[in-house]
């Protein structure tokens, strides 16, 4: 049955090959570097234009939409340019590419010739290389690992992309704070190139990219993708879900550091260190997530997550000062573990599921949909904080999180104890030996 490698994947994990796996060892130690070296920069950045350049709200806003904006832009093109191009080589000129945009904001700063221009241009170069290494990213993953350990591996590494949201921002604000905000730029430099150059160890030789038969154009090719996560009843459901979540995630997070200070009371302090708690509960996820999938099966265990976690978002707004942070703090943590539980099992799904040439084109679909939707998100909520009130929009968010899970309730996720690893109809056996058995350097 095809399901049961999938289900194999969270039935093994003490057997898993992943512990002996260099090439994986090296792409989960680059990639928890480069994360890392991402949160600190998430807080850095801002404290440049805030307290060197002295860049208006507007600015700091424009360059936090900058990193979203290029999906907008070549989130689509840019899966079909992946699935054209050998996916290590790509990686690692991003990785490079990278590390010296963001190394020209410190020696612009340096120089004493760094404007708020030129951090939102660095912004937003960085965010379109970042497009283009994500697709390749997930389209590369499946050919260092086993399929049998993908979900084993995705859970490592959300385990440390998580590790590293928690730590990242507190470690940006010491090194703001200790040796200036600029140094905390560099420090994510450095990180892309400690990712540039764990890929440049790694052996894995992808498979031969053949060339669709026929000519097409590029459109064409874009168009496949769509056509494969619109028709499919899964793909199309995971889909429709992750843009939802995201359109409210995205309100939740631009509200939520004004909700706690100003109808809260909760000091500028308190705020992270009640955010970093929170935050556990994203390892949480990621260390729970074989297990859940194991005693539950796959889709079943994302279900439960939506339909028994989510709803935990109700009890955000109901935070007050002094033990009622307690319903911050709880609600947060089982949300923050819902959300990685779900995040990695679809990603699981999607690159076992997903035709190996496809899988850049859906990759890059699937993030147009979510990523796209969280600058939105964010919008709509400075729009009904200013009508309503920051409470009331807060419930709102909350409610809507926690009813996004009947989405999937809807789907054929609600019949499945596991997600198949191929389309109906579709034979598996053709796609089992680029995935298991790459080629390898004799």
């Amino acid at each position: 049955m095809a399901t049961d490698d999938l289900r194999r994947s969270f039935l093994r994990p003490r057997a898993s090959g992943l512990a002996h796996n260099r090439d994986f060892r090296l792409l989960w130690i680059g990639e928890s570097v480069s994360k890392f070296g991402t949160a600190i920069a998430t807080l850095v950045m801002p404290l440049v234009a805030v307290g060197i350049l002295n860049s208006s709200t507007f600015v700091v806003t424009v360059l936090s939409a900058a990193l979203w904006m290029p999906w907008f832009v070549i989130g689509l093109p840019a899966g079909a340019w992946v699935d054209r191009l050998p996916k290590r080589p790509l990686m690692i000129t991003c990785g490079w590419v990278s590390a010296g945009l963001l190394a020209t904001v410190p020696i612009a700063a340096w120089l004493g010739v760094l404007t708020s221009v030129h951090l939102v241009v660095v912004a937003i170069l960085t965010g379109t290389v970042n497009v283009l290494f994500s697709a390749a990213y997930q389209s590369y993953l499946p050919m260092v690992v086993e399929r049998q350990h993908s979900a084993e591996a995705n859970a490592k590494l959300q385990g440390s992309e998580s590790v590293a949201q928690l730590a990242g921002p507190s470690v940006g604000g010491l090194l703001a704070q200790v040796v200036g905000a600029v140094l905390g730029v560099l420090a994510d430099a450095l990180s892309y190139v400690v990712s540039a150059v764990c890929l440049m160890r790694m052996r894995t030789v992808e498979p031969e990219i053949k060339p669709p038969a026929g000519r097409t154009s590029l459109r064409g090719e874009i168009a496949v993708g769509l056509r494969f996560v619109g028709r499919d009843p899964y793909m199309r459901a995971l889909t429709i879900y992750g843009g939802a979540a995201n359109l409210f995630a995205g309100a939740f997070e631009a509200i939520v550091v004004v909700y706690l200070v100003r109808d809260v009371g909760v000091s500028a302090g308190a705020v992270g260190v009640l955010i970093a708690v929170t935050g556990v509960g994203g390892i949480v996820g990621a260390l729970i997530t074989t297990r859940l999938a194991r005693w539950l099966g796959s889709a079943r265990a994302i279900l439960v997550c939506e339909l028994a976690g989510m709803p935990f978002a109700l009890l955000i707004p109901l935070t007050d000062a002094g033990f009622g942070l307690t319903f911050f703090v709880v609600g947060g943590l089982i949300v923050n573990a819902a959300i990685v539980v779900s995040s990695v099992l679809g990603a699981s799904f999607r690159q076992t599921y997903c035709p190996p040439s496809l899988l850049g084109r859906v990759t890059a679909a699937t993030r147009v949909v979510s990523y796209g939707a969280l600058p939105f998100g964010a919008l709509i909520a400075g729009a009904l904080g200013t009508w309503l009130g920051l409470t009331t929009t807060m419930w709102i968010t909350c409610g809507a999180l926690a009813l996004c899970g009947l989405i999937l309730f809807a789907s054929p996720v609600r019949g499945a104890k596991e997600f198949p690893v191929a389309p109906a109809g579709e034979p598996d056996e053709s796609r089992q030996e680029t995935i298991l058995s790459p080629r390898r350097p004799t």
